[in-house]
């Protein structure tokens, strides 16, 4: 009678399976995470982004005529997320010297009418509601609550920079 011998060992397939398994998932944890992450970064990228003061040149100092008020026309960039969006848009400003200026938003505050400066009569007129501003932007006038709204300025290398306010439902 022959003698039962155990058969021969294997090897431990249960710990090469697990070796394989952890393998498998570092891998791809590594895959996930060399895609996942630049992927997170740019879309929140907008959140780290520095805020930029949105200044916008109107014209240069020594062209701008000084003593009554002119119409400035200007494009007005606004950044939002990845998109520059622009729109021409405008302003009244007024110079005494040459040196300080003001520079008043072009509706009425009364509902938002373009107004516009009568050289004769050294007034701002509102012809919807007979609106009257004085050369400063107070109210001589008609409904108006309040003065002419006013933009930030400041003047930097010769030239005139105005920080325009931002409409209702913007930023």
């Amino acid at each position: 009678m022959e003698k039962n011998n155990p058969p021969p060992s294997l090897p431990d397939t249960d710990s090469r399976r697990n070796f394989l398994k952890q393998g498998i998932f570092i891998m791809g944890g590594l895959i996930t995470a060399g895609i996942g992450v630049p992927a997170v970064t740019y879309f929140l990228a907008p959140l780290w982004q520095k805020e930029e003061e949105d200044w916008t040149e109107v014209g240069t100092v020594a062209e701008l005529p000084v003593g009554e008020p002119f119409k400035i026309d200007f494009v007005q960039r606004k950044r939002d997320g990845w998109m520059t969006v622009e729109g021409r848009s405008s302003a009244w400003a007024v110079t005494v010297d040459g040196e300080q200026f003001t520079v008043f938003d072009p509706r009425c505050t009364h509902l938002g009418c373009p107004y516009r400066w009568d050289a004769e009569k050294k007034k701002f007129l509102c012809p919807c509601h007979n609106a009257v501003f004085s050369v400063t932007g107070e109210v001589l006038a008609g409904p108006p609550p309040r003065p002419l709204d006013r933009f930030p300025v400041k003047v930097a290398g010769g030239k005139l920079f105005i920080k325009p306010a931002q409409k209702k439902g913007e930023g």
